[in-house]
């Protein structure tokens, strides 16, 4: 069975590269938290230590993905404190508020 397609909510192409840019409706984000708080996700290497740390992502528009990572960071912590968190509203910020 296929995935039903989104609805597209803006759409725009750049004529010189002919990417086209769209925003998709969403149902919620999800997002992994470990003991129901909101975490980052960080890797580092011991071998190569001057590329530096990597953010990794923890939320998503698709809660699949989102199970798969809590499912697999419950698995190589040896817990089960990692779950999904659904995110359908929040707090409005402004740009004066972004620090």
């Amino acid at each position: 069975m296929s995935r039903p397609k989104p609805k597209i909510l803006l759409e725009i192409t750049n004529k010189k590269t002919y990417k086209t840019e769209q925003v998709l409706e969403a149902e919620a984000i999800w997002a992994v938290f470990y003991q129901d708080q909101p975490i980052n996700l960080k890797t580092t290497s011991v071998v190569a230590q001057h590329l530096g740390p990597k953010y990794k992502k923890n939320s998503f528009s698709n809660s699949g993905h989102a199970f798969n990572l809590s499912e697999k960071l419950n698995k190589i912590f040896n817990t089960k404190d990692f779950s999904v968190y659904k995110l359908t509203t929040g707090e409005k910020l402004s740009d004066e508020s972004k620090d």
